[in-house]
């Protein structure tokens, strides 16, 4: 029975003709299948319809256009495209299982994607945008409903985290989403797929996924201490390598910033909808392999700890170590997050 294998005849003329094809799992805003041109395995993918599709067509063809320059290869080639059925065809990637030290090969690979753009990329790709004022807001309404109090001049450090953050130059090529599963480990080193939310920016952001907890992801870890400085340091050497430069700035301000955005305690339906941290006092819930309160809570202790010292955000410090406190005080049988992947 044909699975209704989106291949057009530009596709075909260019191609040749597709067979043996198979669905695929894939998220609800995609359709993916395997199948064979000439004896070699291919994917098609398929944005379906739904808000923004044409968008996110557009930013992942541009993404793996501009990803292509890198070498080794940290993208699956791009064989073909049909805009009109937002249709991808892509190089078959063999994954294989992670290695416990999975993080050091992901982190330098993201670095040499990162390092893929410059100045002279500006604009082919929308710009990475942080949080913002509604986000503080939330933040702090958190500590308000928790009864834990803002020490004096937080908002301001709040307001000036945001400030920054929107103001933080970089032209790197930013994943937009780099989750595990996102992720494919090969015998070639690690390639990631799914750049419907790429973006230009700075790479501090994605980065600080390893520490703060990945946090647009369901599946969710905590790498322990020295593999997280292994990757760390794995990224920033390979940075180094890539583009002669020096990354610029610790992790302070993008962790912080990540803390700030209650959407990214809920899958990307759910983006948006709500305010999500005004929830966390009255319930808590399940996404993937962890929940918005295991998440939060280890937000807040990586913010505390990185801030400790910090003039810039020593208010907010006091007030995460506060709210963890709280959290921790108020529901004691909260976990920490797993320290490897599924």
């Amino acid at each position: 029975m044909r699975s209704g294998l989106p291949f057009g005849e530009e596709l075909r003329a260019k191609l040749g003709a597709p067979r043996r094809d198979r669905r695929l799992g894939s998220s609800p805003r995609s359709r993916v299948w395997r199948t064979e041109l000439s004896g070699t395995a291919v994917v098609v993918k398929q944005l379906v319809d739904g808000p923004e599709a044409a968008e996110r067509y557009a930013r992942e063809v541009a993404a793996l256009k501009l990803a292509s320059r890198v070498d080794p290869p940290v993208v699956p080639m791009l064989l073909g495209t049909d805009p009109g059925e937002r249709v991808l065809v892509l190089e078959h990637l063999d994954h294989q299982q992670p290695r416990e030290d999975w993080v050091v090969d992901y982190a330098s690979a993201l670095a040499r994607l990162h390092a893929a753009t410059g100045t002279d990329d500006a604009g082919v790709l929308p710009a990475w945008s942080g949080p913002t004022q509604d986000d503080v807001a939330s933040f702090l309404g958190l500590a308000k409903a928790l009864g834990v109090a803002v020490p004096s001049g937080t908002r301001t450090e709040l307001d000036g985290l945001v400030n920054r953050l929107l103001g933080t130059p970089g032209h790197a090529l930013l994943h937009g989403d780099p989750c595990p599963g996102n992720d494919m480990h090969t015998s070639s080193g690690v390639r990631f797929i799914d750049f419907e939310q790429a973006a230009l920016g700075n790479g501090l952001v994605e980065l600080a996924y390893l520490r703060i907890g990945f946090p647009t992801c369901w599946c969710v870890t905590a790498p322990a201490q020295p593999l997280l400085h292994a990757a760390e340091t794995a990224y920033r050497t390979t940075w180094r390598d890539a583009t002669g430069t020096e990354v610029q700035d610790d992790l302070t301000d993008a962790c912080a910033g990540w803390l700030l955005r209650g959407d990214a305690l809920v899958q990307r339906a759910y983006r948006g909808t709500a305010d999500h941290l005004a929830k966390i006092p009255n319930r808590d819930w399940k996404w993937g392999t962890a929940t918005a309160r295991q998440r939060l809570v280890h937000r807040l202790g990586i913010v505390s700890r990185m801030t400790a010292d910090s003039g810039e955000l020593k208010g907010v410090g006091q007030l995460a170590a506060a709210i963890r406190h709280g959290m921790l005080t108020r529901w004691p049988t909260l976990q920490p997050l797993p320290l490897q992947r599924p």
